[in-house]
């Protein structure tokens, strides 16, 4: 029986010892860590054999989470938010209180606020944002269920989530880039 409370409490146990989880997104099967401890981001890139120029995305618990992780929020994204139709990860200029290697070069980090019932409630059981990052090699595709992801992946997180391991995934989040000067950009619909 899946039991999302076991699963939780054993992840918050991983993460707070700067360990790296599997688990299942909103979108994709994900690799995450502690986004403000940025030994455990360092085992993300090199288990993704991924250069640290290239930016994550973490997930927050809600606007109250992601108002303490960014800045200053700019008044669309609400809206962005609200009525996304999909799983929506917004870029934000100015992030705070995060690890610096998760933050991109242009002092930007992209951040979905997640509704998915077992990452929202991991995300507010662990107090800080969770880095999610899909769960393959750099270059290599993005697996659409869990059956997809591969043995050195499996093998380099410090635990796997059993749950929805048989659900297939849907496709990774839109992004959007919201710059504080007001600019609004598409990058992944």
């Amino acid at each position: 029986m899946e039991d999302k409370k076991t699963e939780i409490q054993n992840c918050l146990a991983v993460l707070k010892k700067g360990g790296l989880i599997l688990y299942p997104t909103d979108t994709v099967w994900g690799i995450g860590c502690d986004a403000t401890n940025a030994d455990a981001i360092d085992k993300i890139f090199a288990l993704k054999k991924r250069a640290e120029s290239k930016s994550m995305i973490c997930l927050v618990s809600d606007f109250k989470m992601l108002n303490e992780y960014v800045e200053e929020v700019p008044e669309v994204a609400y809206d962005i938010l609200k009525y996304a139709a999909k799983p929506t990860s917004i870029i934000y200029d100015d992030p705070i209180r995060v690890a610096e290697n998760v933050i991109a070069e242009d002092n930007t980090l992209a951040i979905r606020v997640t509704k998915d019932p077992f990452c929202k409630e991991l995300t507010r059981r662990l107090r800080r944002p969770l880095v999610s990052t899909s769960a393959n090699i750099s270059g290599q595709s993005t697996p659409g269920s869990f059956s997809q992801i591969s043995p050195e992946i499996l093998k380099g997180v410090d635990y796997v989530v059993n749950l929805h391991q048989s659900k297939k995934s849907s496709k990774p989040s839109a992004i959007i880039k919201l710059s504080n000067d007001g600019k609004v950009k598409v990058i992944r619909k």
